[in-house]
């Protein structure tokens, strides 16, 4: 997987990504990941990347001619790639969206923005989609480049340990993941459930998906109402999520219906 970000910023792309887990997954050459100075594509003395929009307007437009070049050395060097840009207005990124980015294509070319804006012909020309981090806006397309490329390569083989790493997390099948523990089995009163306490590999097995399934339900209802319970195969599995709503609705009960105002 190889990964170009085109960034007025380059140098805080680099404190991030070439740093930790990533980081020693490129010296491994598992991944790489490179940093693109988009002033060093401009053609005037200033480096100028941006100007005036036209029809008015506050703020400055990034010029279409600056990423324009900048695009064409990264594809004329390390061959085409998908193109994003990200943007408040794309589709959201989710894991789902990872793993389809992870599974299709082996060359993404991230577009960072900036100012008030990108001129528009250069998206028409060169952008292959654009995606959003969520329903915010910030001053860059920094960071939301970099939790892409993050979210993307750790699931590269050879970037963590085994697939189990990231395959139990969060999202990954449709919930939340269950709570973790650490030593010492108590703080601050604080116990560890005894079941992980037990060296029952399948009841601690059983106890983390119920824990799932109603960490989901609590937080995240609008992500258990698209569950899938047509994959559960099994007896055990389809138990599992039984006790879990069981328990789920012990513990959350629905509140009582107001009275009816006497006549």
């Amino acid at each position: 997987m190889r990964i170009d970000i085109m960034t007025l910023f380059p140098e805080s792309v680099d404190a991030m990504l070439n740093v930790s887990i990533l980081g020693r997954a490129q010296q491994r050459g598992h991944i790489a990941i490179q940093s693109h100075q988009i002033r060093q594509y401009t053609t005037n003395k200033q480096m100028q990347v941006d100007d005036y929009p036209y029809g008015g307007g506050r703020g400055a437009i990034m010029q279409a001619d600056p990423l324009y070049r900048c695009w064409s050395h990264i594809v004329e060097t390390y061959g085409p790639g998908r193109t994003i840009f990200l943007s408040p207005c794309g589709r959201t990124f989710t894991q789902a969206v990872a793993r389809e980015l992870k599974d299709r294509y082996d060359h993404l070319i991230l577009v960072c923005g900036h100012y008030e804006g990108v001129d528009q012909r250069f998206l028409d020309e060169c952008v292959d989609e654009e995606i959003s981090r969520g329903d915010f806006v910030l001053t860059g397309g920094e960071i939301p480049a970099m939790a892409v490329c993050d979210a993307v390569c750790r699931m590269v083989p050879g970037v963590l340990p085994d697939p189990e790493c990231f395959e139990e997390e969060s999202h990954w099948n449709g919930l939340l993941e269950y709570p973790q523990y650490s030593r010492p089995a108590e703080w601050h009163g604080r116990q560890v459930p005894e079941i992980l306490l037990s060296g029952d590999h399948g009841r601690v097995a059983a106890w983390r998906r119920k824990e799932s399934y109603k960490r989901t339900m609590e937080r995240r209802p609008d992500l258990f109402a698209r569950f899938d319970e047509s994959q559960l195969t099994t007896k055990a599995e389809k138990r599992v999520l039984a006790e879990a709503k069981a328990e789920f609705a012990a513990e959350h009960p629905a509140p009582e219906a107001p009275e009816a105002p006497e006549n």
